[in-house]
């Protein structure tokens, strides 16, 4: 994209819709106390940094960074009626025409989760873990089971984008961390499953999903889609829910 083009794409906030925002916020209280035992408790973060990445997706939701503009041709069928001494006809006329769509990924529903799962494999791994590289050898026979699972279930829905069934990635995810985490030396199988879920739906369902953008024909595609509510996310957030119910 061009110096000119668009730097950000959002909702705007009008004070109405912040108000909503604001009474949802209380009326999801619950959640938010789920959230600190979840992130706090479970994945070892800070209740600071915890509270933090959760008010960054729920507003950063309605963010999406531009990435890249890509143009694709597609197929255009019109009718044309003629007429001649009284009779018409109706004359197919096929042509093709561009059709620009804008890559994006979203802030609150791609590039938080992304953050905490490499704070997880750079800073709570090696300083909590008995034995980083097996918890590491872990993360990634789990993260390669819920790529290849997501991108299996991950169905493009023509003119709005990737979609997958919501709850199968987590509970893969879930299941996978379980039998996982007890094998050869314990290891957190909350992490097991906030890492591989989260990133495993990001590169199953969305990045080798990429081909596949310009036959959607949606002015806009995000990556992360509607943050807090969008499947990368919600399987980090569900994937460890099911670990901490199922252990």
């Amino acid at each position: 994209m061009g110096s000119n083009g668009p730097k950000l794409i959002f909702r705007p906030i009008t004070i109405p819709y912040f108000l909503i925002i604001l009474g949802w916020t209380f009326i999801l209280l619950p959640l938010f106390i789920s959230m600190e035992v979840i992130f706090a408790r479970a994945l070892g973060l800070p209740l600071s940094l915890a509270f933090i990445l959760f008010l960054l997706s729920l507003f950063g939701s309605h963010i999406n960074l531009p990435i890249k503009e890509i143009v694709s041709m597609e197929p255009l069928v019109t009718l044309r009626r003629v007429s001649f001494f009284g009779v018409s006809w109706i004359i197919p006329e096929f042509g093709r025409r561009r059709r620009k769509t804008l890559l994006s990924i979203n802030f609150g529903g791609a590039i938080i989760p992304v953050i905490t799962s490499v704070y997880l494999l750079l800073v709570t791994v090696p300083y909590r873990e008995p034995s980083p590289s097996i918890t590491y050898m872990k993360i990634l026979i789990a993260l390669l089971i819920v790529t290849i699972v997501t991108h299996r279930v991950a169905k493009p829905v023509k003119g709005l984008g990737i979609a997958i069934p919501t709850f199968i990635p987590p509970l893969t995810t879930a299941l996978t961390s379980i039998l996982l985490y007890s094998i050869y030396i314990r290891s957190n199988p909350f992490i097991i499953a906030y890492v591989s879920g989260t990133m495993g739906t990001l590169l199953g369902a969305d990045l080798l999903n990429l081909d596949k953008i310009p036959r959607l024909g949606a002015p806009i595609v995000s990556v992360g889609g509607a943050g807090i509510f969008d499947g990368i996310y919600i399987t980090g957030l569900i994937s460890t829910f099911l670990v901490l119910i199922l252990l």
